[in-house]
């Protein structure tokens, strides 16, 4: 999520009044929601109607980003 949807998150409470963000008392470690880190990338949009502003899950095990760039350099050696 972005900054400003981060900063609306932050307001956020549970049912007993509990904020669900929780900053982290550790130096360069990220802040809390539920319990799991969170990440603040400026090329997510921001809360609107029908946008998707909340990327959750862990892509460490579940994605592998991909450099398109150093595929095409290898595909050009491999040929």
């Amino acid at each position: 999520m972005n900054s400003t949807t981060l900063s609306t998150i932050r307001k956020l409470k549970d049912v007993n009044g509990q904020f669900l963000w929780q900053n982290s008392l550790v130096e360069g470690q990220p802040g809390m929601l539920w319990g799991y880190p969170v990440i603040e990338a400026e090329d997510m949009p921001d809360i609107v109607a029908d946008s998707l502003s909340v990327a959750f899950g862990n892509f460490d095990r579940g994605y592998t980003v991909v450099n398109s760039e150093a595929i095409k350099l290898i595909k050009l050696a491999a040929t």
